[in-house]
């Protein structure tokens, strides 16, 4: 278990280099210029996993044109989406995700040529434009484009999530993952109205035994960040 923890803190440290394929699985993962939050609050969270689910789809409607849709008001956030979404070819398939202050972990599935290259683009300069203009700042926000690791085998992606879901308990931003609003271990847990994740395809766990697998790692976790740590400074 400790070589697989190892193994995808390694490679989610390198950059690109290889081509996306459509039908495999990625550990998507991108970081603010120098460690800068860009999550201050609530709505800055929200307003991310709204660009997360909406450019889910190809569509040419830009988001800031979605959210002033009569639908929109009519219907709320989700259902829209749900209704513009029909017949619409989906980019990627969402499978796992975390927002923390400073970086953003995905899990994702392609599912069209270049589609998680396309996805992350959108959503990237989404959220930099929205934050920008917040904030009246100018510039770039992220560190890079994006980095990936290759979920090679069925047996990485249960760990995988379960390090992705464990971020903020080993940062101590909380003590148990539930506790994290802003990521998809609730959907994990069957504990969300409109989830954002499809996963059931490729992870098949009883919720309560999913949540005994990743709070059962919740110790060895933080002693592994404590060394890493350690071992960069």
């Amino acid at each position: 278990m400790a070589v697989s923890w190892f193994r995808i803190c390694y490679y989610s440290s390198m950059m690109r280099k290889d081509h996306l394929a459509t039908g495999e699985i990625y550990h998507i993962y991108n970081r603010s210029i120098a460690d800068y939050i860009i999550f201050n609050n609530d709505a800055e969270f929200i307003r991310m996993l709204e660009l997360i689910k909406y450019y889910r789809i190809e569509n040419n409607i830009k988001f800031s044109a979605f959210l002033e849709l009569n639908l929109v008001q009519t219907e709320g956030f989700n259902n829209a989406i749900d209704i513009i979404s029909k017949d619409k070819e989906e980019l990627v398939q969402i499978i796992a995700y975390c927002l923390m202050p400073t970086h953003i972990h995905l899990i994702l599935k392609q599912l069209k040529e270049n589609g998680i290259s396309d996805y992350m683009r959108k959503v990237l300069d989404g959220y930099t434009r929205y934050f920008n203009t917040l904030h009246n700042r100018k510039g770039p926000l992220w560190e890079n484009r994006f980095k990936n690791v290759l979920v090679s085998s069925e047996e990485q992606f249960p760990h995988l999530t379960r390090y992705i879901h464990l971020n903020p308990v080993t940062a101590n931003l909380i003590k148990k993952p539930e506790d994290w609003a802003f990521s998809s271990y609730k959907e994990y847990l069957s504990k969300i109205n409109h989830p954002i994740c499809q996963f059931g395809d490729i992870l098949n766990i009883e919720s309560h035994i999913y949540r005994k697998f990743v709070n059962d790692q919740i110790s060895y976790q933080k002693e592994l960040a404590k060394i890493k740590k350690l071992l960069f400074d």
